[in-house]
């Protein structure tokens, strides 16, 4: 499994691609065939408050998962990301074994 992380308009910091790591890979526990992980973090301009967004696309043989999440930080935007995706990845894993 691959992880990728792109900051869009900004430099991430250590701190922050050590905790995507840490987050994308607890991902791994819901369905061990994932390929890649592909995370695009950007800064939204709106109004006077600068929202964080997490884009997170995961690859599973056979399909894609998406997730875009947005919050006041990096960190919470990427844990409501995860969070999704592992309820994704928990429907996937029964609609597939189901069949």
């Amino acid at each position: 499994m691959k992880t990728r992380t792109e900051a869009i308009h900004f430099t991430a910091d250590k701190k922050l691609l050590d905790f995507i790591e840490k987050k994308t890979s607890k991902l791994h526990q819901f369905f061990d065939r994932i390929t890649d992980i592909d995370m695009k973090l950007k800064l939204e301009n709106s109004g006077q408050v600068r929202d964080k967004i997490a884009e997170v696309k995961v690859q599973l043989p056979g399909t894609v998962l998406f997730v875009k999440e947005h919050d006041k930080t990096f960190e919470t935007a990427i844990d409501a990301a995860v969070d999704s995706l592992a309820k994704q990845l928990i429907k996937y894993k029964e609609r597939k074994s189901e069949n």
